[in-house]
């Protein structure tokens, strides 16, 4: 089965939020359900910049990842390990789709 990303490199199937609240980044142009109750203009920043603001499909793309802009999202219930593991997994995955 191919596994299918987001924009960040997050794995869909291993989201719990994956078709109940969230059809994915790309469905929903950034407009994700937790953007639009995080961010005033209600798209996930990793999206904007990648795909709307520098025409990129990922942000693996993107010869600045991991960013500041990537590395200061992160999910507030993960412990500081689990950030640093996520970090270097969605990089590795992305750099691996942008070859």
């Amino acid at each position: 089965m191919t596994q299918v990303l987001s924009v960040c490199g997050l794995l869909y199937d291993q989201c719990e939020y994956f078709n109940s609240s969230c059809t994915g980044c790309q469905a929903v142009q950034g407009s994700t359900f937790w953007a639009q109750e995080a961010f005033s203009d209600k798209i996930c920043p990793l999206y904007q910049c990648s795909v709307m603001d520098k025409g990129y499909s990922h942000c693996g793309q993107c010869p600045e990842l991991p960013c500041k802009n990537y590395t200061d999202l992160r999910d507030p219930n993960i412990s500081e390990e689990e950030y640093n593991q996520s970090i270097k997994e969605r990089v590795s995955r992305l750099r691996q789709m942008a070859k």
